[in-house]
């Protein structure tokens, strides 16, 4: 493993001069000894025989949490592990076959690069999870927390993870009076958690934190009358530890409306197009459309998205589906219409023919095979609509 020299900044330099040997008992003996009675039990914490864990599991596991929680991640864990239960597994996977594992967990760029990742493990390195710090950093989606979690859990290194959960915890302990959401604050923490770790423990000192975090140190009333850190913890002592972590205002979500076409042919099929690969939620199938102007009406930018992406002309129906979806940075609302082919000529220079402005493939296909195919989730929540209406004759 590369060895980095420490340079800390002043924020970290005051936090570490705080680090005392109480709280290094805390840290390592009595949140240690917590966490051995209170460890949930979760399925990338299996062992072998030896007591090794699988970094391949490991590594999925922490890139399926980073935003997840951990009983939404375990049955998707258990079905992606069943897909794919080695790097050669998912690097020899279609990535449509594994974006439809991935389906509805959100953050599809990181399925994208799990995938690419395992190809790179597969070529560079025999399809066995590297244990250089440096050529982990080197594949596709890694950054500092997910190296160190695989490398600390999976191979004993000594590497302290900083997350959500963690970050709560020391802000807490020491009452962090900066924003935690500030590069500098971060930076300051993530070397306050490596002062703190327990080097010869490090797995047991990673988990044990992020543990506390998630079921006692919470967002919300925290039970800090049943915390190990208790004793040290000076948001405790202050008398209002949800008052930590500092987190600066986030700035208003925008709202867009959109507009999307369900557009059926003679036969009852629906045209669906792939995302473009380098695209918010590229890769994942979806129904034709885009954002309504301040100009229009929704059914008018419907037959506009369509003729722009697809080069066809098409009479937008009523309206059959409405969803309202979020995302971490917007929100949004998709007006879904029935859409059939125009019987008028095609526009200029077009065969009538779909074809993806984007070069991306389209598909017709039937309802009752839309299962087979992954969608974002705000989509996947209109085909619940689709499908109730196909059992009615009259709808499609």
């Amino acid at each position: 493993m590369t060895k980095r020299a420490a340079k800390h900044t002043p924020l970290a330099n005051a936090l570490l001069e705080q680090v005392t040997d109480r709280h290094l008992a805390a840290f390592h003996d009595a949140l240690g000894a917590w966490f051995e009675a209170h460890r949930r039990p979760m399925p990338w914490r299996e062992a072998d025989e030896t007591g090794v864990r699988n970094p391949y599991r490991v590594w999925v596991s922490e890139v399926m949490l980073q935003q997840t929680r951990v009983d939404t991640a375990v049955p998707y864990f258990e079905r992606f592990m069943e897909a794919f239960p080695t790097p050669e597994a998912l690097a020899s996977a279609d990535q449509d076959a594994v974006l439809k594992r991935w389906e509805g967990l959100g953050y599809y760029s990181r399925a994208r690069n799990l995938h690419r990742a395992a190809q790179q493990i597969v070529a560079e390195h025999g399809g066995a999870f590297p244990a250089d710090e440096d050529a982990v950093r080197a594949l596709p989606g890694v950054g500092p927390y997910t190296a160190a979690a695989v490398l600390s859990l999976a191979f004993g290194q000594p590497l302290a993870v900083l997350d959500g959960n963690v970050i709560r915890v020391l802000a807490r302990v020491f009452a962090v009076e900066q924003d935690s959401r500030a590069p500098v604050t971060r930076k300051a923490l993530q070397d306050l958690a490596t002062g703190l770790l327990d080097r010869e423990r490090p797995a047991r000192f990673n988990e044990s934190v992020m543990e506390l975090g998630a079921t006692v140190c919470t967002p919300r009333s925290p039970a800090c009358a049943v915390c190990p850190l208790a004793t040290v913890c000076a948001a405790r002592a202050g008398g209002d530890p949800e008052a930590f972590p500092v987190v600066s205002k986030r700035k208003p979500v925008p709202h867009q409306t959109v507009a999307v076409a369900l557009i059926t042919d003679g036969d009852g099929r629906l045209l669906i197009q792939r995302r473009p690969e380098d695209a918010m939620l590229g890769g994942l199938w979806e129904f034709p459309g885009g954002k309504v102007e301040p100009s229009e009406t929704a059914p008018e930018a419907c037959a506009r998205e369509v003729a722009e992406e697809l080069s066809l002309s098409v009479d937008v129906g009523p309206e059959v589906a409405r969803v309202d979806h979020a995302y971490s940075h917007f929100t949004v609302t998709l007006h879904a219409f029935r859409c059939t082919l125009s019987p008028e000529a095609p526009p200029a220079g077009t065969s009538g023919e779909p074809v993806s402005a984007s070069g991306e493939p389209v598909q017709w296909v039937r309802p009752d095979q839309l299962d087979d195919f992954a969608f974002p989730r705000a989509n996947r929540k209109i085909l619940d609509a689709i499908q109730a209406a196909s059992r009615q004759p009259s709808l499609f």
